[in-house]
């Protein structure tokens, strides 16, 4: 399942929660140097969707707050935790 995510880097904590338009919103502890902020993402976009950190892809925003990712798993499964983590 594609996810586009929005990263809010250097945030008090990490948490995955929310929108910024269409994109599920990211925060996260690390800034934005050397792609720590979106290492940190993609590990915390697995954790919220209850995936291994290996089951979620960058596809496309290395460089950019705005990420498409790819999530592996059950899409159906994916999708309602989606509705779930746009609405918080």
């Amino acid at each position: 399942m594609r996810v586009t995510i929005r990263v809010r880097p250097g945030a008090s904590s990490t948490a995955v929660g929310g929108s910024f338009g269409p994109a599920l919103v990211v925060r996260v502890r690390a800034r934005a140097v050397d792609g720590r902020a979106t290492d940190s993402a993609l590990r915390a976009v697995a954790e919220a969707f209850s995936v291994a950190p290996g089951a979620v892809r960058l596809v496309h925003g290395a460089r950019s707050r705005t990420k498409a990712v790819e999530v592996a798993g059950d899409d159906v499964v994916l999708a309602h935790r989606l509705e779930e983590l746009l609405g918080a």
